[in-house]
C-alpha cells in the first residue's frame, strides 16, 4: 500500500461525491432532517422523549447512511468496469480500500458534525460529556458503515442487491443495539448475540457520553474500531480484480 496512491484514490472518490449533489445531501441533509424530525416529533410530549433516542440516533443515522452509499457507490465502480481498470494499474486492494475508508471517513466527519451541531446548538440535545467525544463516536459509527458497506459490495451483483444486504446487518443492529429495549434487560440469548453487534458499543458510547461528564467509553470505542478494521480486511480478501 502507497500513501500517495491511497491519497490519490481519496481524492477522486471526494472529487466524484462534490459533482453527485443528491448524494452529497444524503449524506450531508439526511441525518439533520431526521434529527429535526425527532425532536418535532417529541416536542411537546412529557417525558424524556427526544433526549432519550438522540444519542443512540446520532450513532445510528451516520452508520445506516454510510453504509447504503458507500456499498452502492463500490458496486456501481465495479460493474462499470472501473474498479476492474483501477486495478489493472499499479494500485493495491489495501490502496483502493483505505483511500475509500479516508475519503468517506472525511464526509463522515462532515456528517456527524453537522448533526450533533444542529442537535446540540438548536434541538437542545442535552449533553452531560464532552460533545466533541460525542463527534468522534458519532464518526466511528459512519465509518464502521463505510467499512461494512465496502465488504457487502464483493457479494452484490447489482445495486438492489446490495441495498438487500441492510435487514440482514443492519436492521438485527438496530433492534439489538439497546434503541428498543435496553440491552441489560434482553432475553439471554439476544443480549450474546447483541455483544457481538458492533453498533451495540456506539449507541452504548453515545448514551455514556450523553449522560454522564466523565464517561469510560475506551472500551466501546476500541470494539467499534476492531470491527471495522476487521471488515476492511475482509473486504480486501474479498474484493476481486476481475469483474464477472
Amino acid at each position: 500500500m502507497t500513501p500517495r496512491i491511497t491519497a490519490a484514490v481519496a481524492l477522486r472518490v471526494l472529487t466524484q461525491l462534490r459533482r453527485d449533489r443528491r448524494t452529497a445531501a444524503l449524506l450531508l441533509v439526511l441525518p439533520c432532517v431526521i434529527m429535526t424530525l425527532l425532536w418535532w416529533m417529541f416536542r411537546d410530549r412529557p417525558g424524556p422523549g427526544f433526549g432519550s433516542l438522540a444519542p443512540a440516533l446520532l450513532a445510528l443515522i451516520p452508520f445506516i447512511v454510510m453504509f447504503l452509499v458507500t456499498s452502492v457507490t463500490t458496486l456501481r465502480e465495479r460493474t462499470s468496469g472501473t474498479l476492474e481498470r483501477l486495478l489493472a494499474m499499479p494500485l493495491g486492494k489495501g490502496d483502493f480500500l483505505v483511500g475509500y475508508a479516508l475519503a468517506f471517513g472525511l464526509v463522515a466527519a462532515l456528517q456527524s458534525a453537522l448533526a450533533v451541531t444542529v442537535s446540540t446548538v438548536f434541538l437542545g440535545l442535552d449533553v452531560t460529556g464532552p460533545v466533541w467525544l460525542l463527534l468522534v463516536v458519532a464518526v466511528l459509527d459512519a465509518v464502521l458503515g463505510s467499512a461494512l458497506g465496502l465488504f457487502v459490495s464483493a457479494f452484490a451483483r447489482t445495486e438492489f442487491q446490495a441495498v438487500e444486504f441492510m435487514p440482514l446487518l443492519v436492521i438485527p443492529q438496530i433492534l439489538l443495539c439497546g434503541l428498543f429495549v435496553h440491552r441489560g434487560v434482553l432475553p439471554g440469548v439476544l443480549h450474546v448475540v447483541s455483544d457481538c453487534l458492533p453498533l451495540s458499543y456506539g449507541v452504548d458510547a453515545m448514551t455514556a457520553v450523553s449522560a454522564h461528564a466523565h464517561p469510560a467509553v475506551v472500551g466501546d470505542v476500541l470494539a467499534v474500531a476492531a470491527f471495522t478494521v476487521a471488515a476492511l480486511v475482509a473486504g480486501a480478501l474479498t474484493l476481486r480484480r476481475r469483474t464477472d
